[in-house]
């Protein structure tokens, strides 16, 4: 465990902004790229009952962060609706990662009535064939189709979430115009970590010419599309959307570009960090990299106070051509990529193919 006391002057640039807690690694699908390769388990030694709700009141100590419930698959754990209430009576904004597959009419509405803000559903294909074939589960994709209707039964927002690999690419338009026929509010893609079972599909991994021109492509359909477009994992689309921005003549701010404009690209122990099934934080769930356990340390003495975090918040400490780049202090290049790379979670990105103007 890196972390202990130490005297610490907060910026805001380590606001806490997001935390996603895998409540359970359990989950009804085996899907290919899986970061934790969960199974229905059992696993041992997660959170109980009480030890959540006490997480829930140490995070609230130290901001109001969104929330996001996600596993595994959060609707296996029995207690899901009394830890999401308590979050939001706590005042943070809950929402949940689900495959969408085990929304029931009846869970559907208890989701409602549980405090869940909005529900992200991941599509990897916009076929059933495509889709099943990521989720090794033939039916996935109608079960996740029907849970997206009972959740608009009941009036519950939605995204919908893909992971881009070199077996779905071709498909991304496909899902976009899937997820605004199916009435969603959003659709965020996520570049592919090769981290739990995601090493088994290393090769089809996107490489760094297809990583640019897909996050170009993105960048377009923010004028093309009713739905909110985030990319996640992929850092580099906020030094692509400065580039296109200046090429076009435009000021990247809160009015022109909305959320994009005031964040930047890895947020991994900067405004977000991952806390894993058994209580260990981490920057985010690609990394695994131990900040911290909130059964041995308070929560927010690992975030203040953690080693790796600090690490991670000093832009100048960045290697390789990460460290001269214009760019780092708005995409910062992916941590895990470098660290499933090279060991060494500063060092530079390894799927990034654009070249600083000045190299130290």
């Amino acid at each position: 465990m890196n972390a202990h006391p130490r005297a610490h002057t907060k910026h805001k640039k380590d606001e806490l902004r997001l935390v996603a807690w895998e409540t359970t690694r359990n989950c009804n699908l085996a899907c290919v790229h899986c970061r934790a390769s969960a199974t229905m388990g059992p696993y041992k030694d997660e959170l109980g009952t009480e030890e959540a709700l006490r997480l829930l009141d140490q995070i609230a100590e130290v901001g109001k962060p969104i929330i996001i419930l996600t596993g595994g698959e959060p609707l296996l754990r029995s207690d899901i609706f009394d830890i999401t209430r308590h979050g939001a009576d706590l005042g943070m904004r809950m929402v949940m990662a689900l495959n969408g597959t085990l929304i029931t009419e009846k869970v559907a509405q208890e989701l409602v009535d549980a405090g869940i803000q909005r529900i992200s559903v991941s599509l990897d294909g916009s076929s059933p064939e495509i889709h099943d074939r990521f989720r090794q589960v033939e039916g996935a994709f109608e079960g996740t189709l029907r849970g997206i209707d009972f959740l608009k039964k009941v009036g519950m927002e939605f995204q919908i979430n893909t992971t881009i690999t070199k077996t779905n690419l071709d498909q991304i338009p496909k899902i976009q115009e899937l997820a605004i026929d199916l009435g969603a509010v959003a659709h965020h893609i996520f570049l592919l970590v090769p981290t739990g079972r995601g090493k088994y599909i290393v090769d089809q991994e996107i490489d760094a010419a297809e990583y640019e021109n897909t996050l170009n492509w993105f960048y377009d359909q923010k004028a093309k599309t009713p739905l909110q477009l985030k990319a996640t994992c992929a850092p580099h689309y906020y030094r692509i959307l400065r580039q296109r921005a200046k090429k076009d003549g435009i000021s990247v701010t809160f009015q022109s570009h909305g959320l994009d404009a005031v964040t930047r690209g890895c947020l991994g122990g900067i405004g977000f960090c991952f806390i894993s099934h058994q209580g260990i934080v981490q920057p985010c769930g690609y990394l695994d990299l131990n900040c911290g356990d909130v059964r041995q340390s308070t929560f927010a003495e690992i975030w203040n106070h953690s080693d790796n975090f600090l690490e991670l918040r000093n832009y100048d400490k960045l290697k390789g051509k990460c460290g001269p780049c214009e760019f780092k202090r708005v995409c910062g290049g992916c941590r895990a990529r470098a660290y499933e790379a090279t060991g060494d979670f500063m060092s530079e990105e390894p799927l990034c193919s654009y070249e600083p103007r000045s190299k130290k």
